[in-house]
């Protein structure tokens, strides 16, 4: 063999070598891509759920009003708890929702232990059903978490493994925060009268 059909057959090799590099950073891109946007898919479902836990909430504070007049402190805290987490919901940080979101289910789990001593409340038809609608939705909240964390735990493994990483630091990718319980929320609901 001559040298030239060596260095044909050598260019050639790294032409081809060159496209599969190309090919591979392009489709490495287009995954991250695919990722990122599952990502804000998810914490748009979410936000979604939250909104609607939100909006719940006044209607049950106000049919608990009328049973338990004197319980003020209480039907106060889910008020403001709501109230911060609905600001909550314009921080730019995951951790910042997730803690107000945490004081929120705390003052809502005093609430619900609040029907327990007015067994009027309990039996009313509205305070069932709105019950029933927010447990709902907390169970909607857990699914939307966990389904969102699972997004960021695979955009994240992408943008943190070799060689994605590659193509994700030249895209501007990076690691997303996970929505993680605040302290409060991991253990049991402390209800104090």
């Amino acid at each position: 063999m001559s040298g030239g059909v060596v260095l044909g057959i050598v260019g050639g090799l790294f032409c081809l070598l060159a496209v599969v590099v190309i090919g591979w950073g392009i489709v490495a891109y287009n995954r991250l891509v695919r990722q990122r946007n599952q990502v804000r898919a998810s914490w748009a479902q979410i936000d979604v759920q939250l909104k609607r836990r939100h909006d719940l909430i006044p209607n049950l504070v106000e049919t608990v009003k009328g049973y338990a007049t004197h319980e003020r402190g209480t039907l106060d805290a889910v008020v403001v708890a709501r109230n911060g987490a609905v600001t909550a919901a314009h921080a730019p940080g995951v951790g910042d929702r997730a803690a107000a979101e945490d004081i929120l289910s705390q003052a809502l789990g005093r609430l619900f232990a609040l029907a327990e001593a007015y067994p009027d409340l309990k039996a009313n038809q509205n305070f069932a059903a709105l019950q029933g609608e927010l447990a709902n939705t907390e169970d909607k909240i857990a699914y939307a978490r966990q389904f969102y964390n699972s997004a960021v735990q695979t955009l994240n493994t992408s943008v943190q493994s070799l060689p994605t990483n590659l193509v994700a630091g030249m895209g501007g990718f990076t690691a997303v925060e996970y929505f993680e319980a605040a302290g409060g929320e991991r253990g049991p609901v402390q209800v104090r009268f």
